[in-house]
């Protein structure tokens, strides 16, 4: 078994999310790292996972828009979905893609945080 390194705030990591339930969101995909490096005491991240890009997510303050490029490791345009942020099991991350921006970061955290209800 390999050991990877352990992922950090605002990279992005390719993660399994299966087995999901329901509407939750499934398969290996990309996801960006939220949560505040140091935080919790468990191997648990809290990851925001991407999906492609569509025009109508332009819309939905809970998307946030990540052009494809060589820094993030997204092959397409894609978005981050807030609304199905989630704890995960560092087991779960597979492969380091890269790193968004500081203000994708930001906009990321300002999206989950809508959809949670802090001011």
């Amino acid at each position: 078994m390999v050991t990877l390194p352990p992922a950090k705030r605002g990279e992005i990591w390719l993660v399994r999310f299966d087995p999901s339930l329901g509407a939750e969101i499934r398969k290996l995909r990309p996801a960006i790292v939220v949560s505040v490096d140091g935080v919790g005491r468990l191997p648990l991240r809290i990851v925001v996972p991407v999906t492609n890009w569509k025009p109508v997510y332009g819309g939905l303050s809970w998307f946030v828009r990540l052009p494809a490029a060589t820094t993030n490791g997204l092959s397409k345009d894609s978005a981050a979905d807030a609304f199905q942020v989630k704890s995960v099991s560092e087991a779960r991350f597979i492969q380091r893609l890269g790193v968004v921006t500081p203000s994708q970061l930001e906009e990321i955290a300002s999206a989950v945080a809508l959809c949670v209800g802090a001011p």
